[in-house]
């Protein structure tokens, strides 16, 4: 059973767990074809954890239980082999890692590793097809002079053009999903931009859905048409970027929004913070994970909070996990 029509991935019940201790607990999400879904959230969320165990690299001692389904394979991703996992990474998914010169072998020059993706995959046939298809690639990300770049090694390289190396290597076998851990972080403000150009557009050519992990709300706002807000590894608001990003419900969303917007700081000229500190993986409270923290809290936030629905139209409704929200009229100005 692939995933169901019209989603490239659909998760269920997804569990990552250290020993005893639950550090990701997600009911479920879906991501469309062509779509482009956020996940937000402070350092420590769980954001990373969640993309690792959709990918099936999870450190050793971490395990995943519960199901994800993709697209154009058979298998449950959860708990399959590595052999299974090997034919489906960088086929059907591929993941754009944050940091380049881990993603690279620096032994190997960089037209030999955009190759190399699609010679495991057996999609250009020949070496010397697959050589060729490897410089079209890098053109395809805008390096200049991509011939030349393809026999440098990633040390010769900026560190902007490494990362649109890795993105080469992520779509060279034309996957339904890309799944981008905080891709743009180590950039500055104008390669970022150009970076998430390339990303976006490439992905739009192949018709491939994004799962787009970052802390910068600024970047949700330009690539994504859907974002999950997680925290505690716990997603506890979810709609469309539009309707969270103004109308968030989850005092969570609002002091993510809050703390990013120039417009919203303190009478003493401070940008706005939210209270303490993310608690270590394994320390949430129980619960309400968020509940140490909220300005909202009161009592009743000892017991875990449903999902409540506010426009339930499909995938696009807005729904968030909180016994206190943030009242429905207000309005929070972002961007």
């Amino acid at each position: 059973m692939t995933a169901p029509a019209g989603d490239v991935l659909q998760v269920r019940d997804l569990r990552v767990r250290w020993r005893d201790t639950d550090l990701v607990t997600v009911d479920g999400f879906t991501v469309g074809s062509g779509e482009r879904l956020g996940l937000i959230g402070e350092s420590g969320s769980g954001k990373s954890l969640t993309a690792l165990a959709v990918m099936g690299l999870l450190d050793e001692g971490l395990t995943a239980s519960g199901s994800v389904r993709l697209a154009g394979v058979q298998h449950d991703l959860v708990g399959a082999g590595e052999r299974q996992m090997a034919r489906v990474r960088g086929r059907h998914v591929a993941m754009v890692f944050q940091e380049p010169m881990t993603a690279l072998n620096p032994t190997m020059r960089v037209g030999d590793q955009v190759a190399e993706t699609m010679l495991l995959h057996d999609t250009r046939g020949s070496r010397a097809d697959a050589r060729a298809a490897a410089v079209d690639l890098l053109r395809q990300v805008h390096i200049p002079d991509p011939a030349q770049a393809a026999r440098a090694y990633p040390h010769q390289l900026s560190g902007g053009q490494r990362q649109r190396v890795v993105i080469a290597i992520a779509l060279a076998n034309d996957p339904t999903l890309l799944v981008c851990d905080e891709p743009t972080t180590a950039l500055d403000v104008t390669v970022q931009a150009q970076v998430l150009d390339v990303l976006v557009s490439g992905a739009a050519a192949r018709d491939a859905a994004l799962l787009f992990i970052t802390h910068d709300l600024a970047v949700v706002a330009t690539v994504c048409q859907r974002v999950l807000v997680m925290y505690g590894g716990h997603i506890v608001e979810a709609g469309t970027v539009d309707e969270v990003f103004t109308r968030p419900r989850h005092p969570y969303t609002a002091g993510l929004l809050a703390a990013s917007d120039l417009d919203a700081s303190t009478e003493d000229g401070r940008l706005r913070t939210i209270a303490g500190t993310v608690p270590a993986a394994g320390e949430f409270p129980d619960g309400c994970v968020f509940r140490n923290r909220c300005p909202n809290a009161q009592d009743d936030c000892v017991v875990a909070p449903g999902w409540t629905v506010t426009r339930p139209d499909g995938p696009a409704g807005h729904g968030f996990a909180c016994h206190h929200p943030v009242p429905a009229e207000a309005q929070v100005r972002h961007g």
